[in-house]
């Protein structure tokens, strides 16, 4: 950056600050952003909040207030004020670091200008080596959404308006909250009254005490139950478990809605979707060069359509890979590209979207070389990493950053090993106070200090963790709940939760938690063992289900380091290539390793050895003896995809349904589990080597036809090039292990028990 440059750049920073902090309405508090000088004119900008960023993994948010940054709450994470932008950063356990500005339809330019600032500073501090997102409400990228699983909450105002983000525990909330959506849940804030509504959707009328979500009659049952989790996160997360959720149906109104609303007109009927969602794969792309030879900065073609070839990107120049009719635009800047070029990557992408005429909405990604994500890399055909992962728990990491050891998750070594705890997003080391209890006859049982850390499907459990930070002691409370718990135990888990908090005074932090979905942090409690799920049955005396004569444990260790064993059925296939899978039988234990398996999972598989006792065999894929193969019923297929091994690109799934009025397609945002298989779709999922098609049993015809033809127009037109490889149709019900192999845990009784109805005994 030139010296001119840098004088313009601080004048328009202290300009935009100075203006702000006299036009404002409130005084301003926060402290001045630091801006230092080399002798190299060089400006390096250290906001107090960058301090803490990147040190754990997962999510930080900042609103943008007074043109300074100022955190949100965690607990409000996933709520935006449409008058307002906000700063996000999301922090791998790699580390790679991600950088998002998002802007709300009515927020100001100062604000969005300060934002784009800080966004800079941000990338800067960090050497450019983040992803960078330019997110616009209503149209946010899938990285962002993934972020969000309960949904994204809009609500109306912003600084200007005084709104400030605070736990509305007041009783006197009234809003309403309209919420849309299959894949990417949203809730937007609207007017109060009978005419927001409509019968094909879902509203939360939030009264403070008493959240009642509204079914419209026309909604359909995956709706409601998205919906719902919306519902449980504000009472969770808002209310801090101090309200009630009631599911009310069009036409059953309470009477503390019909106060609020007046007297019920005929509601409108369901209106089509009219919001533009990708109908196939994303459509061809050109390539352009940025270049500021000429003095300004300047874009030349380089390739006119999409596949491209890798090595058409010189490490010397900063590209733009123009997608502007998916509503897309990359930037990729080369490693030795000249500072200028590098860092008006954002800029340059803005007026390019502008010279093009494409909508303000379209999604804007700034890449360094080494963090190109899946979406940037499906434009070339030939696309290789510099360091291809070798299992599914190694993932890629960014420039330099990715030379940082992958620290093994054991909780015990978390005091003496700093880089352990950045890696780990855990308040602690899980060296507190840990107590246990199981729901019961809708009371807390305790259960035994020697089973801490075993946990069955057919039970649900409240942890409270007690920790020192400081001279303070803080309490989590976790509420694990089985996939196979009873209505009974799920309602009350959530009742005896609330009534512990109450009990000490509303001082823990609660922590909703279902089967599968387990933070690292809880992982952390049970002192470096894996956390070990039994199939069904309680961990009471005697319990609903005995355990079987023969069983199979499946470990698995995730991104985070955090080992789950899993009790699945003991059938040859439930096998997976890449983990390693424990079989005790009556007579004989195995412990068996796949080729693609990591040295964490061979080291929990030790663990769950010495709980189930016997002296064990280790058998190795491919080498296994005739005993093996016998307890297990026989040699059956098994996943053995070699993608799961070499996951470059991750897989992804997509939804196919016609509720709106026509057939499109959107992509499930974010690791995806069982839960996203839409009965009532048709679910596209893409391991890239193969597609799957899986039909719901209850997806209507037209979805049933037009599936396939979407599926064969999502090949052919990636823009990456891949021609005829295999799509494989399965119903619901009927999947084969390499559908089920990408699904940790896979339950085949899952949709025995209505969906529904498990959400509603949990509100």
């Amino acid at each position: 950056m030139t010296a001119r440059a840098n004088r313009h750049y601080l004048h328009y920073f202290d300009a935009t600050w100075r203006r702000s902090a006299t036009e404002k309405s409130e005084s301003f508090s926060g402290e001045r952003p630091t801006l230092q000088l080399s002798h190299h004119t060089c400006i390096m900008v250290v906001h107090k909040e960058f301090s803490s960023a990147g040190k754990e993994q997962g999510l930080k948010i900042w609103r943008i207030e007074n043109m300074d940054l100022k955190p949100v709450p965690k607990n409000l994470h996933g709520s935006f004020y449409t008058g307002d932008a906000y700063l996000l950063m999301y922090t791998t356990s790699a580390p790679s670091y991600y950088i998002h500005m998002w802007l709300g339809d009515e927020c100001s330019q100062d604000e969005s200008g300060a934002c784009a600032i800080f966004a800079t500073q941000l990338d800067d501090f960090f050497g450019g080596k983040p992803v960078q997102f330019r997110e616009v409400q209503n149209n946010e990228s899938i990285t962002f959404q993934g972020y969000f699983k309960s949904g994204i909450k809009y609500q109306k105002g912003g600084v200007a308006s005084g709104f400030n983000h605070v736990v509305t525990n007041d009783a006197n909330v009234k809003r309403l909250l309209h919420v849309k959506g299959r894949r990417t849940i949203r809730a937007t804030e609207v007017d109060l009254n009978w005419a927001s509504f409509n019968q094909g959707d879902c509203f939360i009328i939030d009264l403070g005490k008493n959240i009642y979500l509204w079914n419209g009659s026309q909604c359909n049952r995956f709706e409601k139950v998205k919906a719902s989790q919306v519902s449980i996160d504000i009472r969770d997360n808002e209310r801090n478990g101090r309200a009630e959720v009631h599911i009310v149906e069009e036409g059953a109104e309470p009477q503390e809605v019909i106060d609020v609303l007046g007297p019920k007109p005929a509601i409108a009927p369901s209106t089509p979707d009219d919001d533009k969602v990708e109908t196939a794969n994303k459509k061809k792309a050109a390539l352009y060069q940025i270049s500021d030879a000429t003095g300004s900065m300047k874009t030349s073609c380089v390739a006119q359509s999409s596949p491209f070839k890798q090595e058409m990107l010189k490490l010397e120049e900063c590209y733009i890979v123009d997608n502007g009719v998916d509503n897309n635009v990359f930037v990729w800047k080369g490693p030795k590209a000249n500072d200028a070029e590098r860092k008006a990557a954002m800029k340059v992408a803005q007026e390019f979207i502008k010279e093009k005429n494409y909508s303000n909405k379209t999604q804007i990604q700034v890449l360094p070389a080494g963090g190109e994500t899946t979406l940037f890399k499906q434009f070339f055909i030939n696309w290789k990493d510099k360091d291809q992962t070798t299992g599914p728990t190694k993932p890629y990491t960014i420039g330099s950053i990715a030379k940082v050891e992958q620290v093994p998750f054991d909780a015990s070594t978390l005091h003496s090993c700093q880089a352990m705890a950045a890696q780990h997003k855990m308040v602690d080391d899980g060296s507190g106070k840990v107590e246990i209890w199981r729901v019961e006859g809708g009371a807390r049982v305790p259960v035994d200090a020697s089973c801490y850390g075993q946990f069955y499907g057919g039970d649900c459990y409240i942890i409270l963790y007690t920790y020192k930070q400081g001279s303070r002691e803080q309490y989590l409370i976790y509420t694990w709940q089985g996939q196979k718990s009873t209505q009974d135990e799920l309602a009350a888990s959530a009742f005896l939760t609330v009534q512990l908090d109450d009990s000490m005074g509303g001082a823990p932090v609660q922590v909703r938690v279902t089967q599968g979905q387990e933070p690292p942090h809880l992982m952390s409690l049970f002192k470096g063992k894996p956390m070990i799920i039994h199939l069904g049955g309680t961990s009471r005396t005697g319990g609903q289900t005995k355990a079987g004569s023969t069983r199979l444990f499946h470990i698995r260790t995730s991104t985070a380091k955090a080992t789950r064993a899993v009790e699945v059925t003991p059938s040859a296939c439930s096998l997976n290539t890449n983990d390693v899978f424990v079989l005790k039988t009556p007579d004989s234990l195995f412990v068996w390793r796949g080729v693609g398996a990591s040295e964490e999972e061979v080291a929990a598989a030790k663990h769950v050895v010495s709980f189930l006792g016997g002296k064990p065999t280790d058998v190795v894929e491919g080498k296994e003896p005739a005993a093996f193969w016998t307890a297990l019923g026989g040699k059956k297929e098994y996943q053995t995809s070699k993608s799961l091994q070499k996951t470059i690109k991750p897989p992804r799934l997509f939804g196919c349904s016609n509720k709106t009025g026509r057939l499109v397609v959107e992509e499930v945002p974010g690791d995806f589990n069982q839960s996203d298989l839409a009965t009532d779709d048709v679910m596209l999922l893409d391991t890239w080597d193969q597609i799957f098609l899986w039909v719901g049993n209850d997806a209507n015809h037209e979805e049933k036809t037009g599936a396939p033809k979407i599926a064969k127009e999502y090949v052919d037109t990636d823009p990456s090039g891949r021609r005829g490889i295999p799509i494989t149709t399965i119903k619901q019900g009927a999947e084969p292990p390499t559908f089920t192999g990408w699904f940790q845990g896979w339950d085949a009784h899952m949709w025995h028990t209505d969906p529904l109805q498990k959400i509603c005994a949990k509100s």
